[in-house]
């Protein structure tokens, strides 16, 4: 499971889940929607409540959204979560629930492009340009 895709679907809806404030949904509804958030956020909330780093860590996010080690504490104290042994069905759970949100979102496939001559960029969160050159048949 991708703990960085999962703190950045979630951090949106963080000050709602702690009673911070009002629902942010102009990030978040982008990426996941309202109803998967918080069935990840049900899933996950009693064992942040039963970690004292981890309920901080969650805090300082809702807080303060754009915090790179904020972010970045949160992230550890998820992974932290979710890796354990004992919590192997809730990561099991909790990676279907993301899988199911983000195929909502995701196209893939293979495509052919013309490419020659062109600058190729690629905008988005965890974006991917695979791109094979070589002769035509």
């Amino acid at each position: 499971m991708d703990i960085t895709l999962l703190v950045g679907l979630l951090t949106p809806y963080l000050p709602f889940f702690l009673g911070l404030g009002q629902k942010a949904i102009e990030k978040g509804a982008e990426k996941l929607g309202e109803k998967e958030a918080e069935a990840i956020w049900q899933k996950l909330f009693p064992k942040i409540q039963a970690k004292q780093a981890a309920q901080e860590a969650v805090e300082d996010v809702a807080k303060n959204p754009e915090d790179g080690d904020a972010i970045a504490a949160l992230r550890n104290q998820l992974k932290k979560i979710l890796e354990a042994p004992e919590n192997t069905a809730l990561a099991a759970e909790v990676a279907q629930i993301l899988e199911s949100a983000t195929i909502k979102s995701v196209a893939t496939g293979k495509f052919n492009i013309n490419a020659e001559g062109s600058n190729i960029g690629n905008i988005g969160d965890h974006g991917k340009a695979i791109m094979t050159f070589g002769q035509k048949p």
